[in-house]
């Protein structure tokens, strides 16, 4: 099993096992240092998606920094095993929802619930076409001043609908913190 450190909240410094699978890539600490400086450290009351989840790194340290649910959604049985290991030993299965699901298949069928986020987390396999498949659910997904978080192994330029509030740039990978098009950027 392989490890991860929360960073920041509540679960500061507790370790996350999650198991070697394809495409499977933490979100590295720096990464997520700067992400959550640009959400802002306390997400008190909001609502997260994590699409895409993998090793629950940012799912785990919204609901860390006090995110009052928390959905977390892969498709493969030993990631989702190792999420709900771990919420368990953060005795936090009140505060997150694990799903074993397609997350293209899981966005599409939320579009017709209309339920919205706060903040959504894309952080699909490289290479295998996740983002470009999943992105037409989010406008649907997202409230209207809610944030997309979006990494990419190549940059990203002119979603149609979103609008850039940061990005950076950390190794092969491009992060990006977005808004709809029409909410107010000034984030």
């Amino acid at each position: 099993m392989n490890t991860v450190r929360i960073i920041g909240g509540k679960w500061r410094r507790r370790l996350l096992r999650f198991p070697d699978h394809t495409g499977l890539r933490p979100t590295p600490d720096r990464v997520r240092e700067t992400l959550f400086n640009w959400l802002g450290q306390d997400l008190t009351s909001l609502c997260c998606l994590d699409l895409f989840a993998g090793s629950g790194v940012l799912g785990f340290e919204s609901a860390s920094r006090g995110a009052s649910k928390v959905i977390m959604v892969d498709n493969a049985p030993s990631v989702i095993a190792a999420l709900k290991k771990n919420a368990r030993i953060l005795d936090s299965e009140s505060q997150l929802e694990i799903v074993e699901e397609d997350a293209v298949k899981f966005a599409a069928s939320l579009c017709f619930t209309k339920r919205y986020f706060d903040v959504l987390f894309i952080d699909p396999p490289y290479k295998q076409g996740g983002l470009s498949k999943i992105m037409p659910f989010l406008p649907e997904l997202l409230q209207e001043d809610g944030f997309l978080y979006v990494e990419s192994e190549q940059p990203l330029a002119n979603l149609k609908g979103w609008v850039t509030v940061r990005h950076k740039r950390a190794g092969q990978a491009f992060y990006y913190l977005m808004q709809k098009e029409e909410a107010d950027a000034s984030g």
